[in-house]
């Protein structure tokens, strides 16, 4: 979710430069309507979150019904070693060691390169949800009067009827649905 707070931090900056530049700079009461919005619930609540999400979990099962497997031939071999090493050769112990850190070493490798992938399975969900976030904040604001809309994580109080996230859900909803049928 770091792309999603870097992006709370960019609304909320040209909101509230555009807010202070429409009044002259002078934050006038009669003249501001605030609204807050939770960015994470807008984003993991809509329609292309939900499909995301799904997508990011069956992976992540995938990886890890992988990494079970490989984690308990590793367990069995540093057990085998444990057990017959008393009877084996130096030789023998020195093989079964290397061959116990290579194993341990490649499943490493492969657990960093996950999560890599991880990353970027969930970098690919977001960019497009978060591409067409602005702009529908931007639609519901004008369309309600709101001069301001601040992230409902950078406010310490506010009151649920100011809370615009189900609109701003439904109206991403429709929008991703609209440009997913050009």
């Amino acid at each position: 979710m770091n792309l999603l707070k870097k992006f709370e931090g960019v609304v909320l900056a040209v909101v509230v430069l555009t807010a202070f530049s429409l009044s002259g700079g002078v934050a006038r009461a009669g003249n501001i309507s605030v609204a807050v919005i939770n960015m994470q619930q807008v984003v993991l609540g809509s329609d292309a979150g939900i499909a995301g999400r799904k997508i990011m979990e069956k992976k992540a099962r995938e990886l890890r019904a992988t990494f079970r497997a490989e984690g308990e031939a590793l367990a069995a071999l540093q057990k085998e070693i444990q057990k017959k090493s008393s009877v084996w050769s130096e030789e023998k112990k020195q093989e079964k060691a290397l061959e116990f850190q290579k194993k341990r070493r490649d499943l490493q490798v492969k657990q960093d390169d996950a999560k890599l992938e991880m990353k970027s399975l969930q970098d690919k969900q977001l960019s497009p949800i978060l591409k067409e976030l602005k702009p529908v904040v931007a639609e519901v604001a004008k369309k309600k009067g709101y001069t301001l809309i601040l992230p409902k994580s950078s406010v310490v109080y506010a009151a649920d009827s100011i809370d615009i996230s189900e609109e701003v859900t439904k109206a991403l909803n429709a929008r991703m649905k609209k440009n997913m049928n050009k």
